[in-house]
């Protein structure tokens, strides 16, 4: 009969018998990998912490006492041992379980995640408040050594230490970065530190030294003592310095080994730090020699570990490295530079290379900017590629180190619209609204792969008089490349289609939505489609133009409304008194979930046949509508449409709310 059949929360894996706990480790990795293979997710990672999490639900009791899981992506054995077992198949599906920590899915997950370096900073709020209000719980933060480079992750460490709160922070070290010390000497040292005689001991000496006049001399006698020993066998006297107890490095695939060390320590009082050490990937072999490959995956075959996939069409991340290394070979001057992605933004084959042009800067954004203003500002060329998601972290570095001093620095947006399957923390949706603000800012978005090969060429061959950004989707291009570079006339959109009385003007991915939406379209609403390939600055003459042109003006993005490409436009329409119909359709004011990228798109009216009918509909059926609109007055921006959408009529704005 199977052990995980019956385990629903923390009290059932305390009630099972010790010889039980490996036999539960072994059928969690064949179950996971049973779903993750159909679902894809974050395989690697979450191999990697199944006996870790069976100790932490050993020993603590959850939800009463809270976990917070740093970025989230080793949660999978934590929500198998949460009551959410049987759900497990529909992870990352539409409407289904999230594949990070999420509030409102179980009381067992006291904090959502899906970026790094967030969870000592979280847990570190968990403790004050159960202080603040009178209650007695632990609080545990796991994170790993990945997140540990961001500087967030050292802000909270930096505060803990000086609070005092009692937490306990588990660093999993799944790449021996710290430290490869698992031997006999450092078990050795572990249970010294973690025995209750040696900490009775301890405390009792502390407090005897407190009646002598010299009692401070004496004190830091005894201290640096304990950190001499630590000092010279354990790698944790930094830790120590930043008034952490610092405890390990333990084997974190020896269940009986973490029970034990973390009973011992839970009741010690103040922050605490347990090094554990674990291999991404444990116990499948293809992801043991590829952790990175199965770090984010999609579907695969569990038996050989070979991809679903079958899209024959190039990626934007693919054309992005790829042309990188036209660049580099073109001008010396250029360098790339990532925050912890080299594979997930196609910089691999350029890091083998140049590796003397390409940084890797851990899990740190606002450094990666910072860094490359610096390197700007010297006459060097850096390409900064960073998914939209994260490249919010570095808004303050953009704004005062790159664009204030117009230096030359081109964020390459990667995963910018709805990414799928990893949801509301990794939609790119923001980012084009929080750059559009930014004074010295050009903005690009291509619609296929020849252009995005086209715009990054233009990059380097022109003199930026200010940084840039390219935004791109986590998407194959529409189209098959022809392999010829088409020179991009800076600032300027282009007629993809020209016909009818109304005119789409669409950027990124949406342009090809609009050519399959104008197909749709015919009669009285066939309509022309504009590629705004440059979404800041706007090309104002060609906005003009089709001022004159047509009765009718309609943005698509795959993008926020509120700063986007809509908004900017109807702002330029509204000021020079267009008295024609404006509508815009875009990402709504809201978070959207997790799912299939196309069935998102459906959800929120961005796909061909939803365009082309409400596009339809507004000609058709004015009269009705405009009977039912609530008038505001222009400038100011009515409540957000379900599926984005937008609506202008002779200076006043207006809200489809059907």
């Amino acid at each position: 009969m199977s052990i995980l059949e019956n385990i629903n929360c923390s009290a059932d894996v305390r009630a099972l018998n010790e010889e039980d706990l490996d036999n539960l480790a072994g059928e969690i990795r064949q179950e996971m990998l049973s779903f993750v293979s159909e679902t894809g997710g974050h395989v690697a990672s979450n191999l990697g912490v199944v006996e870790l999490t069976i100790a932490l639900h050993r020993v603590y009791n959850i939800p009463t006492d809270k976990i917070v899981w740093d970025v989230g992506h080793q949660c999978y054995v934590h929500k198998m041992l949460t009551g959410r077992r049987k759900e497990m198949n529909t992870l990352r599906q539409f409407g289904g379980l999230s594949g990070f920590p999420k509030r409102e899915e179980s009381p067992a997950d006291p904090f959502g995640a899906g970026h790094a370096s967030t969870s000592i900073s979280a847990a570190l709020g968990l403790s004050a408040a159960r202080d603040q209000l009178g209650q007695d719980h632990k609080v545990i933060a796991v994170i790993g050594d990945g997140a540990l480079t961001g500087g967030l992750a050292f802000e909270g460490l930096n505060n803990a230490g000086a609070m005092k709160k009692d937490i306990t922070v588990i660093l999993n070290d799944n790449n021996m970065s710290i430290s490869k010390n698992v031997g006999a000497l450092s078990k050795y040292l572990i249970n010294i530190l973690v025995d209750q005689r040696f900490n009775r001991i301890r405390d009792e000496i502390w407090e005897l030294t407190g009646r002598f006049k010299r009692r401070d001399k004496i004190r830091a006698v005894v201290s640096d003592m304990e950190k001499s020993i630590k000092g010279l066998f354990v790698p944790g006297y930094f830790f120590d310095k930043l008034g952490f107890r610092y405890f390990g490095p333990i084997d974190g695939h020896n269940i009986r080994l973490m029970t034990n060390t973390l009973n011992q320590i839970k009741d010690i009082s103040g922050p605490l730090l347990l090094h554990v050490i674990t291999t991404k990937g444990k116990g499948y072999k293809p992801a043991e020699d590829d952790a990175t490959r199965f770090h984010g995956i999609g579907s695969f075959d569990k038996i050989t570990g070979k991809s679903n996939s079958k899209s024959g069409l190039p990626s934007y991340t693919k054309v992005f490295g790829d042309t990188m290394l036209e660049l580099a070979a073109k001008d010396r001057r250029v360098v790339a530079i990532t925050a912890a992605m080299t594979s997930g933004v196609g910089l691999t084959a350029y890091a083998e290379k140049y590796p003397d042009r390409f940084y890797d800067v851990g899990i740190a954004e606002g450094h990666a900017s910072c860094f490359a203003a610096g390197l700007a500002s010297s006459g060097v060329r850096p390409y900064v590629a960073i998914y939209s998601t994260f490249l919010q972290r570095a808004y303050d570095q953009i704004i005062h180190d790159a664009a204030l001093q117009k230096l030359p620095v081109v964020f390459c947006i990667d995963r910018a619209g709805l990414v799928g399957d990893d949801g509301p923390t990794h939609h790119g949706c923001f980012d084009l609204s929080y750059l559009s603000a930014v004074p010295n800012m050009t903005i690009m978005a291509p619609k296929d792969g020849d252009e995005f090969r086209s715009m990054l060429h233009s990059t380097i061959e022109r003199e930026l008089d200010g940084p840039c950004a390219i935004r791109y989707p986590r998407a194959s291009v529409p189209y098959e490349m022809s392999g010829n570079l088409t020179p991009v006339e800076w600032g300027k959109w282009e007629y993809l289609l020209d016909s009818g009385p109304i005119a789409i003007v669409a950027a990124g991915t949406m342009i090809d939505v609009a050519l399959k939406a104008a197909e749709l379209m015919d009669g009285d609403h066939r309509a022309a489609v504009i590629n705004a390939c440059f979404i800041k600055p706007l090309d104002e003459g060609m906005l003009s133009s089709l001022m004159n042109r047509f009765e009718k003006i309609v943005t698509i993005e795959e993008s926020a409304f509120i700063g986007g490409l809509g908004q900017m436009v109807g702002n330029f329409l509204s000021t020079h008194d267009y008295r024609g119909h404006f509508a815009s359709f875009a990402i709504p004011d809201k978070f959207i979930q997790h799912g299939n990228r196309q069935k998102l798109l459906e959800t929120i009216g961005l796909t061909p046949e939803s365009l082309a009918q409400q596009i339809e509909i507004q000609g058709a059926e004015r009269r009705t509508l405009l009977q039912k609109l609530t008038f505001r007055k222009s400038g100011r921006n009515g409540p957000i449409a379900p599926a984005g959408m937008h609506d202008r009529n002779d200076g006043r704005k207006k809200a489809f709310n059907e």
